[in-house]
């Protein structure tokens, strides 16, 4: 054929190829991912056959991490970040440091240089961006609290590894002159001042102007191209939105084409097709994660596992072992639940997409060898392939543990601070209280309305950082999903006058009212629906009354509860 076709050859044998072994795998119950990777190996250059060309996938495989990121980026808000700051910061960074210095010493030990070994440390730090996320979708997870404090955790990693892949050339040319004078060794360090300082400010600039600008201009857009009616269209804008944005972000601002995607998501996930724009991305984002670990397994040498066994299992170790037990640790300081502490741990359990660039610079760079380059993938590869079987491992050595030691059952029984109502809050205050379920737009007003009338209430919201802010402004909250009694135990139903259910994020109406039912039969409920084929239903089921976005819901809402307490003074059944 007269046109070059390394390409479509690239996605032919590709997807060929990871859909054989993945369906191969999966019946041996492995998980599909393992499938994808052999597919990378045996079209790599490291073994004979057809041989893909490798800079074209990794671009492809790019697309991927972008995509992917995008359609986390669109479930998790601004808000959820913050309301895991104060684990995912220092959690984030405390792991990065105990696997870079872990790192280190043992490439330091080998003999390799101090800038070589910490460029080896470094990369055996930063978990992948594809495999923690493709774990959290398989369980359910990235929703939860567990699921946040993961992502959190990751996106701050990626920031640090953007700083150190700016930073890294300057500090090579600092290593290379040190020896040459004070003077010039002081002037390479105010360089590297210098990187920081511009590198700081690119990311705050790019992070600013999407929170100012994109978080206005991208929902606009969207509703803009869904009023043409186009299905084809609507797609398109939510392509190029990601694509785009994170291509603009690398561009301009130096930061990570997944991290520039991961925030395009965010600010279209203020608006309300939101849902929509996910399920349309879905299987494209699919597509291009396959094309990521078949991109993974082509650079991987097989050569490496019988020449440098010693070496590659340290490198495991430390991956696997070393990094879990710095991050279970740490979440255990912060009084989080054992479960919590297992599911963040193994998740960082791997390495990825950063530690190949990095290395890969190092590389070009001559700052370590290809030995140290074959290691960090192969360290990769098998700490992906493992990530599964962890994962699915969690549970059954949870459950182990509890039925051995004490001191495990009182570690996974760890309620979170916020999830109990301080026993400061007047007890007065929690007889004849509305119960208010979700603390966003509908909630917010409702407790203003009803609070400006001098009606008690207590506050149940899934963000806890929310539920800090209202306690430190004195009002009642506890933080979880409401449709777990606990909350509703803790939000005193049991003494309520009415309970508001306000949220739509992911609610079980029905354990919600079967639990305040059995613990207060002369509740009255109201319910905020979706629609009128919820209403029907929820009247149908005898749950509560029930409100439609239409109109002002918020003041229909604080006005029925109005009318139902006046109700209740008067002696109205």
């Amino acid at each position: 054929m007269p046109h070059d076709v390394s390409l479509i050859a690239i996605l032919a044998v590709g997807f060929g190829l990871a859909l054989i072994l993945g369906l191969g795998v999966s019946y041996l119950k492995m998980p599909p991912l393992v499938g994808y990777l052999l597919a990378g190996v045996m079209i790599g250059p490291a073994t004979p056959g057809f041989v893909a060309d490798v800079s074209l996938s990794a671009q492809l495989a790019e697309i991927g991490v972008m995509l992917l990121m995008f359609g986390v980026g669109l479930h998790f808000s601004i808000n959820d970040l913050l309301s895991v700051k104060k684990i995912a910061i220092p959690g984030a960074l405390f792991q990065m440091t105990v696997a870079t210095a872990l790192g280190f010493a043992v490439a330091h030990y080998w003999g390799w240089s101090v800038l070589g070994s910490l460029i080896f440390g470094l990369s055996l730090s930063v978990a992948s961006t594809v495999v923690l996320l493709r774990a959290l979708e398989s369980k359910g997870l990235i929703e939860t609290v567990n699921g946040k404090i993961a992502v959190g955790w990751l996106v701050v990693e990626d920031l640090v590894m953007v700083l150190a892949l700016v930073l890294l050339p300057v500090m090579a040319g600092i290593f290379e002159t040190t020896q040459v004078g004070t003077g010039e060794a002081e002037k390479n360090w105010s360089d590297l001042m210098q990187a920081v300082g511009i590198t700081l400010a690119k990311v705050t600039a790019f992070i600013v102007l999407m929170l100012v600008v994109g978080k206005r201009l991208l929902p606009k857009l969207l509703w803009l191209v869904a009023k043409n009616g186009s299905r084809e269209l609507f797609t398109l804008a939510v392509i190029a939105s990601a694509i785009g944005i994170a291509f603009l972000a690398a561009s301009l601002f130096d930061v990570s084409f997944a991290l520039g995607a991961f925030f395009a998501g965010m600010m279209l996930g203020e608006s309300e097709l939101s849902k929509r724009a996910a399920d349309e991305s879905l299987p494209l984002r699919d597509a291009f994660a396959v094309l990521f670990f078949v991109s993974v397994g082509m650079l991987f040498n097989p050569e490496i596992l019988w020449n440098e066994p010693l070496k590659l299992l340290t490198v495991i170790l430390i991956i696997v072992i070393g990094k879990t037990i710095a991050a279970v640790g740490l979440v255990l300081l912060f009084k989080y639940p054992l479960s919590t502490a297992m599911t963040v741990g193994v998740s960082l359990a791997q390495i990825g997409e950063f530690s190949f660039i990095l290395a890969g610079m190092g590389l070009a760079m001559g700052l370590i060898t290809s030995e140290a380059y074959s290691l960090i993938l192969a360290g990769a590869i098998i700490s992906i392939a493992m990530n599964s079987f962890l994962f699915n491992g969690i549970e059954p050595l949870l459950e182990w543990v509890r039925k051995r030691s004490p001191l495990a059952r009182k570690l996974d029984q760890r309620i979170d601070p916020l999830a109990l109502l301080p026993t400061t809050v007047n007890q007065s205050l929690l007889t004849g209280q509305v119960v208010i379920v979700g603390h966003g737009r509908v909630g917010k007003k409702v407790f203003e309305m009803l609070k400006a009338k001098n009606v008690s209430c207590v506050i149940a919201e899934k963000d806890r950082a929310v539920v800090q802010e209202l306690r430190e402004n004195d009002i009642p909250a506890v933080s979880g999903d409401a449709s777990d009694p606990f909350v509703l135990i803790q939000a005193h139903i049991a003494r309520a006058s009415v309970l508001v259910i306000a949220t739509q994020d992911s609610i079980d109406v029905s354990k919600m009212v079967e639990t305040a039912r059995a613990l207060n039969p002369g509740v009255t409920i109201f319910i905020r629906a979706r629609d009128s084929e919820e209403i029907a239903l929820y009247e149908k089921e005898g749950w509560g009354k029930s409100f439609t976005p239409e109109h002002e819901l918020a003041q229909r809402l604080a006005n029925e509860v109005l009318l139902r307490l006046q109700e209740g003074a008067k002696g109205v059944h």
